[in-house]
């Protein structure tokens, strides 16, 4: 038997989707008991329903006063006092959507009426206002703030979406973030999530590194600490060679100027690659030897310091000097300044008619020369592979002064930085089978700023093309979801068009992530305590929001401006949100929830807030308490 509905009063005024109600009584209980369910009062915030024939329109009270009756401000006789034959409540509420046929649903083909009754929206109301499609499946993740119901969130509508959850520091959004996730894992789908779908969570302060987080064990998961200080202490992240060795991120990364290192850096990634001199050491050995012979060769047409500049090469590639001491011996300097070849003996010919002769090619141990190259490149990373190519490339250009040497000197101390910490943290791969867990949590607690500004965009990158290029043309049968934390440290506009090459690349990755990800089945969840820090084009590509409490005037700003499904009453709430506490809007909500997100005992992320007392107070030694219960007197 269906209840009946407690009659609160009736619309005496309509100004759009604004109604203005006159209550039949002055009660202003904030809960009211009614059979035996208990219910909101008419207060702020608070549900309530307008009757129209068979159709209930739901609406929220957004303000409330009083009105009096028989005194005026202007009246001899008013004198503020209250009795119940003068004053009148009037209340406003804001229309959110219509029960009609057992069923909420947001429209507007039906707007209050004067004369229509307001009731108290019952509990079989709220069920289908807060409730989900039939059959729906959802996940939990805590109460309503006022109404203390179960708030459960559609998994279709939430998870093939880009989801955006902020706050202020201590707000509780790192707990919301774990929580949406580790409720999908304890769905009953969770067998299936974990075989077709990937998780690459970018945590940039150790968060989410502990055993227990999402629930998962290390067959399922896999944390990657990416250390910069020593390659021992962490995990090297797996790269395909093809996205390292880009010429445009290799540019960023190693901050090349435009008009001479970047053609440079171009045109030798490009014969790098073309010719796929990484896995061929016999090629690398013949080239650069070629060019010491081209050196020798024409002493008189190249550059004087060519000679020197190719030894410097070889000495960073691992050749020692007792090889190239022969190279040093038989080139001496006329009284111009400038070199000859000369043998030791005066009597050995090197060079006969523009060629070096085979005494000569003894002499200067040529194919010593070419052997050890070829050793020492073939055991050398992939990394130094690049940097050996490099260094001889740099000869190539200056030697007959097509490039001027000092021009493209400093790009190499960049290189040398940045490949040192590259050594320390990456792992260059042909494919990425195997190499990455359903669940991976990406840690860059320990890394320089050089890897925590190029990791989360060449991971980023490299995942969202590998998804694209096996989906393309075909039904999703796999998805990818990159969760970034604290992600305005990466996805800050305030630089972009400011001359910062490197921030304007990055923001067009993700830009690009996030308006096509989606029909690739990518989708992007970002956390961050400063939204208006982050582009304002990803920002408008989000579908749902959890919104923790936000003071900052441009982060409230932001929301308003990115947030169509945001009322104003909500809006307004941000502030004074508590903690934990959180609105929940965007495609998978038909009306903006309160909800206080529950936090996990035992499984949930390391951002708890140090109590300093407890901390103070374990660290105390037993000798100093005494001392104190002595200096007390006690």
């Amino acid at each position: 038997m269906i209840s009946p509905s407690k009659k609160l009063g009736v619309i005496v005024g309509v100004d759009g989707s604004v109604s203005t109600v006159g209550m039949y009584s002055m009660s202003n209980d904030s809960q009211l008991l009614w059979y035996g369910d208990v219910l909101n009062g008419p207060k702020i915030g608070a549900f309530l329903t307008i009757n129209q024939n068979d159709v209930k329109i739901i609406a929220t009270v957004s303000s409330e006063k009083v009105i009096d009756q028989q005194n005026t401000v202007r009246s001899v006789e008013f004198d503020n006092r209250f009795h119940k034959d003068s004053i009148n409540r009037v209340i406003s509420l804001k229309t959110k959507g219509v029960i009609e046929g057992n069923k909420f649903q947001v429209t507007s083909q039906y707007v209050p009426m004067v004369g229509n009754e307001v009731t108290l929206t019952t509990k079989e109301e709220l069920d289908l206002i807060f409730g989900l499609e039939p059959g729906e499946d959802s996940i939990y993740i805590g109460k309503s703030l006022l109404e203390r119901q179960p708030i459960n969130i559609p998994i279709n509508k939430f998870f093939a979406s880009h989801i955006g959850i902020f706050g202020n520091t201590g707000s509780g959004k790192s707990n919301t973030l774990h929580k949406v996730y580790l409720e999908l894992f304890r769905s009953q789908y969770r067998s299936a999530v974990l075989n077709r779908s990937q998780f690459f969570v970018i945590d940039f302060n150790g968060e989410y590194t502990g055993a227990n987080t999402f629930e998962l064990g290390e067959s399922d998961k896999r944390i990657f600490e990416i250390n910069t200080r020593s390659a021992e202490a962490g995990q090297k992240m797996p790269i395909k060679k093809s996205y390292l060795f880009d010429p445009d991120i290799l540019a960023i990364l190693f901050d090349a100027r435009p008009a001479t290192q970047v053609p440079f850096l171009r045109n030798a990634l490009n014969i790098f690659n073309k010719e796929k001199i990484i896995d061929k050491e016999e090629k690398f050995a013949e080239m650069e030897l070629g060019l010491l012979k081209s050196i020798i060769k024409g002493l008189k047409s190249v550059s004087g310091d060519a000679l020197e500049n190719w030894i410097k090469a070889a000495k960073v590639v691992g050749i020692g000097d007792e090889i190239l001491k022969s190279l040093k011996e038989n080139f001496v300097k006329n009284k111009y300044g400038n070199l000859e070849i000369k043998a030791p003996d005066g009597e050995t010919m090197i060079l006969k008619d523009g060629q070096i002769t085979n005494d000569g090619e003894r002499l200067l141990h040529l194919a010593e020369l070419r052997s050890t190259l070829s050793n020492c490149y073939k055991n050398a990373s992939p990394i130094s592979k690049l940097s050996y190519f490099l260094e001889f490339q740099r000869v190539y250009v200056s030697t007959w002064q097509s490039t001027k040497i000092e021009y493209i000197n400093p790009l190499f101390h960049r290189i040398k930085s940045a490949f040192e910490s590259l050594e320390k943290v990456v792992e260059i791969k042909n494919d990425l089978n195997d190499c990455f867990k359903p669940m991976n949590v990406i840690s860059l607690v320990y890394a320089n700023q050089e890897i925590t500004r190029l990791m989360p965009m060449l991971l980023s990158k490299m995942i969202y093309d590998e998804q694209k290029f096996a989906v393309v043309g075909n039904d999703v049968n796999q998805t990818k979801h990159l969760i970034i934390d604290e992600a305005h440290n990466i996805l800050n506009a305030e630089y972009r068009n400011n001359g910062d090459d490197w921030q304007d690349y990055r923001l067009s990755v993700f830009e690009e992530i996030i308006k096509e990800g989606r029909k690739f089945g990518f989708y992007l969840t970002l956390s961050s305590q400063r939204p208006a820090d982050i582009s304002p084009t990803i920002m408008s590509q989000l579908h749902n929001y959890l919104i923790h409490r936000l003071v900052n005037e441009k982060d409230l700003k932001m929301l308003e401006n990115t947030m169509p499904t945001l009322d104003r009453n909500s809006y307004q709430i941000i502030p004074s949100l508590g903690q934990g506490e959180a609105i929940v809007t965007g495609n998978a909500m038909q009306v903006p929830v309160f909800v206080k997100v529950e936090k996990e005992e035992i499984s949930r992320p390391n951002s708890d807030d140090i109590i300093l007392t407890k901390l103070w107070t374990e660290n105390q030694s037993i000798e100093q308490i005494f001392s104190d219960l002595e200096f007390f007197d006690l």
